[in-house]
């Protein structure tokens, strides 16, 4: 899902077709890409939450540890 996508490569696209197909594909697939990885951010870091809640509900500090630090890693990448 991480594709990298560079200004480059888009006005390669541009200017290869007059019809500007391409680069409209292009464009559909960045904003697809962009939008699916925000979807799919958004879902994992909710989980945590969740996650992170039931662990010290429970009084589990291994797994508490654990999944503060995969949110801490998931909000690094952003």
């Amino acid at each position: 899902m991480e594709n990298n996508y560079s200004y480059a490569e888009f006005l390669k696209a541009v200017g290869k077709n007059s019809s500007s197909m391409q680069a409209e594909k292009m464009l559909n697939d960045i904003y697809i890409d962009l939008f699916l990885s925000h979807i799919h951010r958004e879902q994992t870091r909710t989980r945590l939450l969740t996650e992170i809640d039931a662990a010290l509900d429970r009084h589990d500090q291994p797994n508490f540890m654990q999944l503060t630090d995969s949110l801490q890693e998931l909000d690094e990448k952003l």
